[in-house]
């Protein structure tokens, strides 16, 4: 009796090993190009700052400095990229924020608890994802229109509910709940992420020996491993004072990369971006999946409003204005797809990462402000034109691989029956 295993094992070694060039996919330029953009920024300043006799640009206390400035917009970016893998997006982020935020402050300043505060908060931004995603999906509007709409609808909601004016509020609960600092030890725990990465490396290396897996990934993750544990040891803090709002952007980014990597909710979702008919047709229910997306745009836009008052206590209604415009730019320099069905949720939070690390390397060098929106811009139309032109490039040598690869196998000659006399 054979077991399904071994047949399983049996296919694996069927399949031919990765090439050289299937082993480096992962690094091309069209891939990995926002981390090496990021990677060349953080060299630019450092060189800047020491060259100008400035203090070191990566320390801890610079570094934590901008991971705390990116919160709002890094969550927004991690969550519109769900949303634009989905094959839509939301240009109301910026004014649900905003709504979520009156709304609580309004709560809590007429003698309701925090909790109930937050909840009506985020309720409200749960609200307006059912509407958007409604009208997109279930009644047929074109997205751009919808979230225009209801980006302008929502501003001026806010308006009304504050009668124009700033809210502020003397309860210390939220600040409590969302504001503060827990410092890290980054060099323990950083390395320890790189010996576990270097572990699953040496897994993966050893189950494609033994061919179960042809992936290729095995050699890549055991010199990354390497790597951060080294970097880490060697140039991490041992005392990071990050603060809460950075611990719940990270968690939010890691949670999505798992649901998107992982589960197969991520793989209906590119799918039903990448072709809404054909996974209707594999049974997937494709509004579901193009729904909730908005949902959780409202939700966690919501979110984002909350720590906003959390950290200063205040809302007027033009607060966040403009976030939505950031937080595209942050998922297209990540090379997220506006077309649906491409996006990575962690190279996001590196695009967002770029456009805060300018804003800070620019304070830091005291380059003037005419400058900063010329230079982000060349930034982003630049990381775009690299993005489009490398994956030119790698279409066409993927066509030329394919049109000079080895011929077929020959099929055997149809054979024709002969009649016996």
């Amino acid at each position: 009796m054979t077991t399904i295993l071994p047949r399983a094992a049996e296919a694996a070694r069927a399949r031919p090993a990765p090439t050289l060039r299937q082993r480096a996919e992962p690094f091309r330029l069209h891939r990995a190009g926002v981390v090496y953009a990021f990677a060349l920024i953080l060299l630019t300043f450092t060189l800047a700052a020491e060259f100008t006799g400035r203090p070191f640009y990566l320390s801890p206390v610079n570094s934590a400095n901008i991971l705390d400035q990116t919160v709002q917009v890094g969550i927004l970016a991690v969550i519109m990229t769900i949303c634009l893998i989905s094959g839509n997006f939301d240009l109301s982020v910026g004014a649900t924020a905003a709504l979520g935020a009156g709304v609580t402050m309004t709560v809590l300043n007429a003698g309701a608890g925090v909790g109930v505060a937050v909840l009506a908060g985020l309720g409200t931004g749960v609200a307006m994802g059912l509407l958007n995603g409604a009208l997109v999906q279930l009644v047929g509007v074109n997205a751009f229109i919808v979230t225009l709409g209801t980006m302008t609808g929502v501003r001026g909601l806010l308006f009304i509910l504050t009668d124009g004016q700033s809210i502020q509020t003397d309860h210390s609960g939220l600040g409590d709940l969302f504001t503060g600092v827990l410092p890290l030890n980054a060099k323990v725990w950083v390395a320890i992420a790189g010996v576990v990465l270097l572990v699953l490396g040496l897994r993966s290396l050893r189950r494609e020996r033994q061919g179960l897996v042809a992936s290729g990934h095995g050699p890549w993750m055991v010199i990354a491993g390497v790597l951060v544990a080294a970097v880490s040891l060697a140039f991490l803090p041992t005392r990071w004072e990050l603060t809460k709002q950075v611990y719940i952007f990270l968690a939010v980014a890691v949670l999505a990369w798992l649901v998107l990597r992982f589960t197969a909710v991520g793989r209906r979702l590119y799918a039903v971006g990448g072709n809404t008919e054909a996974a209707r047709l594999s049974g997937i229910a494709v509004a579901r999946y193009k729904i909730a997306p908005f949902v959780l745009n409202g939700l966690f836009a919501a979110l984002v409003g909350i720590l906003y008052v959390s950290r200063f206590s205040a809302i007027n209604p033009q607060a966040m204005s403009g976030l939505e415009l950031t937080v595209l730019a942050a998922a297209i320099l990540g090379g997220t797809s506006l077309f649906g069905g491409a996006g990575n949720v962690l190279k996001s939070v590196v695009g967002a990462l770029i456009l805060f690390t300018l804003i800070n390397g620019f304070g830091v060098l005291n380059l003037g402000a005419n400058y900063q929106d010329l230079i982000k811009g060349v930034v982003i139309i630049g990381a775009a034109t690299i993005y489009v032109l490398a994956e030119r490039r790698g279409q066409r040598g993927r066509r030329v691989t394919d049109a000079g690869g080895d011929p077929p196998p020959e099929q055997p000659a149809p054979q024709t029956e002969r009649n016996t006399p």
